[in-house]
């Protein structure tokens, strides 16, 4: 179901006196939560010997939450400079880090490679030639061409810009070996909030065989195998859980076949962003407008372009809400069909379309669920709204702000420059 009752029971009833003391809107994440989750992977996959999750930054940028990350023992999946920025400046370096970029430039090479370097995973074939200092650790993302995936998020591996086509893979290796590579991993990504646990293990199988024909070729061993995230989570209450159980035993099934073949094992990685922080965060918003149309509308003082951009974007993008009166208590019955919208000129700026609400008062507290990830972080300016602040729920009760709420003047900073002409040449 949409977030977690132990989160609902923490955070409801201190609401109100949240809300007195920050104001809304905001985002406010489960520590305990997160945590949880956390140990329980690790404990799924005890048994899959080298398991270890990189957390993807990009699902929710945040300094205190990658430190949490750290004190769990994982590592970052990065894909920009900022990520890797992050990543260090919180105690990530070398191979706790997988880097993975997509029409990578040679800047961004020379910044993956300094200060202690990455796990480098290539997305092109013709990135080889272009990595200034080649490292003896390299991984390549692998693209399989048809292949069912689960939604539109990525889409069909044959229309996605990511990795190496089936038939360039083999070459790529051969390739990285004649820049001095020596030691080896294999990447893919091909699906995004994936439920269906089984989809992830004939990923699984089929990274199995991609190593064993690449190793047959080319005389190599893997040290690890990557299938990346893509893990979905249950947005809506009919929702079923991923089985991560499911998967972790499968995969150590498939691990240990490789392994008697072959007389090694291969590490096994994830990089689950939206399945770790995804179920433990919370949009806090106001109800401040009732408005009568051709539909009914309740007016919240936040917009889906900056604080949580998924609904607009995707049609399919489902956040639960929960309406609770000014005291914290959830309300109930009389209900009605509405969209909930913020105050952007741009029809699509709703957070929920349609649906169906225990009736909504000007000031009630509006609570949109699992905004954990890829909510905030998607989050931009568009009509000049600003992002609001982040905070975090301890274990011990109390209440941190961990980003504070932007302001007009953070998005006129770049306005703010050394005038700077070409004449007319």
């Amino acid at each position: 179901m949409p977030m977690s009752k132990s989160f609902q029971e923490r955070l409801f009833p201190a609401l109100p006196k949240i809300i007195e003391y920050f104001g809304t809107p905001f985002h406010i994440f489960d520590e305990q939560g997160i945590i949880d989750t956390g140990e329980v992977l690790k404990r799924n996959f005890k048994d899959v010997i080298g398991f270890r999750e990189y957390y993807a930054v990009k699902a929710l940028p945040n300094p205190t939450i990658l430190k949490i990350m750290r004190k769990l023992g994982f590592g970052l999946d990065c894909s920009s400079a900022s990520e890797l920025t992050l990543g260090r400046l919180n105690g990530f370096h070398g191979e706790d880090i997988m880097f993975s970029s997509n029409d990578t430039s040679t800047e961004l090479f020379n910044i993956a490679m300094a200060d202690g370097g990455c796990i480098l995973n290539l997305d092109d074939i013709s990135m080889i030639d272009k990595v200034p200092e080649f490292p003896k650790l390299i991984c390549f993302r692998y693209n399989p061409g048809e292949r069912r995936t689960g939604n539109q998020i990525i889409g069909i591996p044959v229309e996605a810009k990511y990795g190496l086509r089936h038939d360039q893979i083999v070459d790529g290796y051969r390739m990285a070996i004649k820049r001095g590579a020596k030691r080896f991993g294999l990447h893919t990504m091909i699906v995004s909030n994936e439920r269906n646990y089984l989809y992830m293990v004939e990923t699984v199988r089929m990274l199995i065989e991609v190593m064993e024909m690449v190793s047959q070729a080319l005389g190599i061993k893997f040290e690890f195998f990557n299938i990346s995230g893509g893990v979905g989570i249950p947005y809506r209450p009919e929702d079923r859980p991923f089985d991560m159980p499911a998967l972790a035993k499968e995969a150590k099934k498939l691990i240990d076949g490789f392994q008697h073949k072959y007389g090694y094992s291969p590490k096994l990685f994830t990089e689950c962003g939206r399945y770790m922080t995804g179920p433990h965060g919370a949009l806090v918003m106001t109800a401040i407008n009732r408005m009568s149309k051709y539909r009914e509308y309740v007016g919240v003082n936040a917009a889906t372009m900056s604080a949580n951009p998924r609904p607009a974007m995707y049609e399919t993008a489902y956040h639960h809400i929960t309406v609770l009166d000014p005291a914290g208590n959830p309300r109930r019955g009389n209900e009605e069909t509405v969209d909930v919208v913020g105050p952007l000129c741009e029809n699509n700026d709703k957070f929920a379309k349609q649906r169906l609400l225990p009736k909504v008062e000007i000031g009630d507290i509006i609570v949109q669920h699992d905004t954990g990830a890829h909510s905030p972080a998607m989050g931009g300016n568009y009509n000049g709204w600003t992002r609001p602040q982040e905070l975090l729920l301890h274990t011990d009760g109390s209440v941190e702000l961990i980003r504070r709420a932007e302001t007009m003047d953070d998005l006129f900073a770049t306005f703010n420059f050394k005038p700077k002409v070409l004449k007319k040449p």
